[in-house]
């Protein structure tokens, strides 16, 4: 005890707060709850996770990608998180790297875990009448559903880039219908967000979920940028400088929620979500059923060590708890 009164009055002063003030997106309630004994279990498209925390989409196809990958499924198994696999194109022609993807033995039969196919491999599959290769793909997984990322911004700035030959919804339609049913399906951008329009078309259609995925986050069209850094690609940085922030889609997405087909869609909100304050913001805000998307973050300490990556996820899931117990959100 006298060591702890000693470091309060040694960092009492390091402690203030800066000078921009508290976060005003909440209001601290200290007089209505007891500390929480424990965190609720959370609904995912009819599958439990043990906390609202979604490891969003990364990669495959490196050593390093597999043993990233390979942690971050042993952390969706010991947290009761779900997972969404990195683009899974290459396993369409080759099982070279299905190792990188192969991960339901890892996270366990009862969290969720989804397979991802961009929209331009969507598109041609509908076009030449292929989408049994989605479906054979989604169930050599084991995923319990198929990501469609719509990038069409990423694929511009790609030299190598697929250009799409149909609206993104037309596309996503389509397949919707052809699917019937078979697994979930939900669309993502890639770090751009979504703008209001598109959401309520998608809204309409039979789908179960959107990822966010907004701006603020990782910024693939950046990444393209930098990638082919030189020649006339320098100059294409304002591609990558618009989109719309996760708190702006939560206000889109509410005011389309009294007009959508499926009043129960599954939201991830993702896309420069930092800390569980702004995971538990969205998810309280959301009139949809939601939790919420990180990759970035994770990637980061995942990249250090797996001490430093759990860590992190213990202090997420402390944090989200405290702050749903005393922090209530100011509409």
């Amino acid at each position: 005890m006298e060591q702890r009164k000693t470091d309060h009055i040694q960092l009492a002063a390091l402690s203030v707060p800066a000078t921009v003030g508290a976060d005003d997106r909440f209001y601290y309630e200290p007089m209505l709850s007891a500390h929480p004994q424990k965190s609720p279990t959370f609904g995912f498209l009819g599958q439990r996770m043990n906390f609202p925390l979604w490891i969003s989409s990364m990669t495959g196809g490196s050593a390093e990608a597999n043993r990233i990958n390979h942690m971050l499924a042993e952390a969706c198994a010991d947290f009761g998180l779900g997972m969404g696999l990195g683009s899974c194109r290459t396993l369409l022609d080759s099982d070279r790297y299905l190792d990188d993807f192969n991960l339901r033995g890892i996270i366990g039969t009862e969290l969720p875990l989804y397979a991802n196919l961009g929209i331009a491999q969507i598109e041609k599959m509908v076009e030449n009448k292929q989408t049994d290769r989605v479906h054979s793909l989604v169930d050599k997984l084991k995923a319990d559903g198929l990501f469609i990322h719509v990038n069409p911004t990423q694929e511009w700035l790609q030299p190598e880039g697929d250009m799409l030959k149909r609206p993104a919804f037309e596309t996503i339609a389509a397949f919707a219908e052809l699917l019937d049913g078979k697994y979930k399906l939900i669309v993502k951008e890639v770090g751009q967000g979504i703008g209001p329009g598109s959401l309520k078309m998608l809204m309409q259609l039979p789908i179960d979920g959107i990822e966010f995925a907004a701006f603020g986050g990782t910024n693939f069209a950046n990444i393209e940028i930098m990638r082919n850094a030189g020649g006339h690609a320098q100059y294409m940085y304002p591609l990558s400088m618009f989109g719309h922030g996760a708190s702006e889609m939560i206000d889109f997405a509410n005011n389309l929620h009294e007009d959508a087909k499926n009043k129960n869609l599954q939201l991830i909100v993702s896309g420069g979500i930092k800390n569980f304050l702004d995971g538990y913001y969205g998810v309280a805000k959301s009139l949809f059923p939601a939790v919420y998307g990180m990759a970035g973050v994770i990637l980061q300490h995942a990249m250090v060590s797996k001490t430093d990556l759990y860590d992190f996820l213990k202090a997420e899931t402390e944090g989200y708890m405290y702050a749903s117990s005393f922090l209530k959100i100011r509409k």
